[in-house]
């Protein structure tokens, strides 16, 4: 398995690079996809926005975005699942109105855009139960297996 993580505009002053590079590895081995490859960025509002505008045409700033690579599967090539981008001011604010730490609602966050790459989504009520309950399943695999207590802050 692979995973990209990159931080740019001050995103590392509030979760590390290796945090998150780890949280997405358990989640990937958790789902059977050491196998494949993920990226993902961890931005500014501003970068979002920006991303959410052009690909989803909506002009506003968003908590997190996933976008699925079509490429065929090749033999002996890890399966390139796409990538996710978390708005780390957006998570922040999340995070304070929600009473939980960043670090949760980043984790929440990469949970979300994973299960987008893989198929997931939530256009109705039971796809969305569903989702929620495998989001939830995933951060508290992250979070007992980093010794945070197994407390799961949920949206």
């Amino acid at each position: 398995m692979t995973v990209h993580v990159r931080t740019i505009r001050g995103a590392s002053k509030t979760i590390s690079r290796r945090e998150v590079l780890r949280r997405a590895e358990t989640m990937m081995e958790f789902l059977g996809q050491q196998g494949s490859e993920l990226s993902v960025l961890v931005c500014d509002d501003e970068t979002i926005h920006e991303l959410n505008q052009t690909y989803r045409g909506k002009d506003a700033p968003t908590d997190v975005l996933s976008f699925e690579t079509d490429m065929p599967l090749v033999d002996g090539m890890p399966r390139l699942l796409g990538d996710i981008v978390i708005s780390i001011d957006t998570a922040r604010k999340q995070a304070r109105e929600r009473s939980h730490p960043i670090a949760h609602e980043v984790t929440f966050l990469l949970a979300h855009g994973l299960l987008h790459l893989l198929g997931y989504d939530h256009k109705n009520d039971q796809d969305e139960a569903q989702m929620n309950e495998k989001t939830r399943e995933l951060v508290r695999l992250v979070s007992h297996h980093e010794g945070l207590g197994g407390k799961v802050y949920t949206k």
